[in-house]
């Protein structure tokens, strides 16, 4: 499998989900992306973040209030560089996605600090043509 994923993604795509890596700040793919659709684990495919619940947090990566399904999005704690916080992967592929912090906007307070090197965007227009005509009831 670890063959497979190195053919299948992009060396940073690779580091942050496979490796627990972290992309560079205000150097991403979706830091500044605001339109509108659902995030997708790069791996499975599953979704897991929806454009609605995305906001700029000033933190230099996407940022999210919840997730669209909260059962795809598995909390652990890290205890990494010298720190404790939550880690969020994905349930599905067991990916690293990024870190859930308590300094949220809204009724949760929480910011889903996100990689997105471990997200893939699909637009509201394509939902359905790409199996994810379920969602389109959020837009």
């Amino acid at each position: 499998m670890t063959e497979e994923l190195k053919k299948k993604l992009t060396e940073i795509q690779y580091h942050v989900t496979q490796e627990n890596g972290t992309e560079p700040p205000f150097r991403n793919e979706f830091d500044s992306h605001f339109e509108d659709g659902i995030y997708v684990d790069i791996i499975s495919g599953k979704p897991l973040f929806s454009s609605k619940d995305k906001y700029d947090a000033g933190c230099g990566w996407p940022s999210f209030t919840k997730p669209i399904e909260s059962v795809e999005v598995v909390e652990k704690t890290d205890r990494t560089h010298g720190m404790k916080r939550v880690e969020v992967r994905s349930k599905t592929a067991d990916s690293h996605l990024g870190h859930v912090f308590p300094d949220g906007p809204g009724e949760g307070g929480l910011r889903y600090c996100i990689n997105s090197a471990a997200l893939r965007f699909v637009a509201v227009d394509q939902l359905e043509t790409e199996g994810y005509r379920e969602y389109l009831k959020l837009f």
